[in-house]
């Protein structure tokens, strides 16, 4: 079974984020694995298990587009178990929305050669629009199902559960298929030590849009279907107002409310 997990580089939640360059993007300097793709990877990883691993011919291939950096989300897929990694860095791609970026993902799953499965993460925890995944499928001719909180595989079929806040459902679609997977569909592993040093023999290719047959004006601002007119950073936060009651609290209060238009 042949499975492409898809992956991005996300700024560290832990760090301050900041603004950097034409285009409003978020400095990257302190970047790492979108949490939310390390379920879609676990998702991959226990269905090749389940059928012998990569001993008996399963791939999960992990693929990712961005700068330099990006390399080093792949390369914590490979010690979680993935069996090689895919990145596709051009600077032609800087600026890409989601439209521009499933453009590319899609040529780039092309170059890689057909799969059984794709699979993502409900979202990237720095843009969260959801939107790859459908634009994605659709691009590629591909059955979709999104938001799945199950996933199952057997006689050329996937069926995966989709929940909601009231209720639930339980869909089928046939391989090959694109689909997104959220949070509740498992517990990601570690990686460990043995996946570490094992990570160290496994390969990385790099791609360029030349490498998948992609113009770039097809991506980056000048491909996108839409562009961010403004983004500004919150200001620092300031000193709040401290009312110490000398018997009056409660008036202070009050008229610190009608100052801020609260009453």
């Amino acid at each position: 079974m042949k499975i492409i997990v898809l992956v991005k580089h996300v700024p560290d939640a832990q760090f301050d984020r900041h603004l950097n360059g034409e285009g409003f993007t978020t400095d990257r300097d302190e970047s790492i694995l979108s949490e939310l793709d390390e379920y879609a990877l676990e998702a991959a990883l226990q269905l090749a298990e389940a059928r012998g691993g990569s001993k008996a011919g399963n791939q999960v291939i992990a693929l990712t587009m961005g700068p330099a950096g990006a390399a080093n989300a792949v390369k914590k897929t490979l010690q979680m178990g993935a069996t090689e990694g895919v990145h596709l860095s051009d600077d032609a791609l800087a600026g890409s929305d989601a439209a521009a970026t499933s453009l590319a993902l899609a040529a780039a799953v092309r170059h890689v050669g057909q799969a059984d499965l794709i699979i993502t993460g409900m979202a990237s925890t720095d843009g969260e629009t959801s939107l790859v995944p459908a634009q994605l499928a659709e691009r590629l001719g591909l059955p979709q199902v999104t938001f799945a909180s199950s996933l199952e595989v057997s006689g050329g079929r996937l069926t995966a559960r989709r929940d909601a806040d009231t209720s639930s459902e339980t869909v089928e679609a046939p391989l090959p298929a694109v689909v997104s997977v959220t949070d509740q569909i498992n517990e990601p592993r570690y990686p460990n030590f043995k996946g570490i040093i094992a990570a160290k023999r496994k390969s990385i290719t790099t791609l360029s849009l030349s490498d998948i047959g992609v113009d770039p004006s097809q991506v980056g601002h000048s491909g996108s279907w839409t562009s961010v007119v403004n983004a500004e950073e919150r200001p620092p936060r300031t000193a709040g107002t401290i009312i110490t009651d000398e018997g009056d609290a409660g008036i202070k209060l009050v008229d610190f409310l009608a100052a801020q238009k609260l009453l």
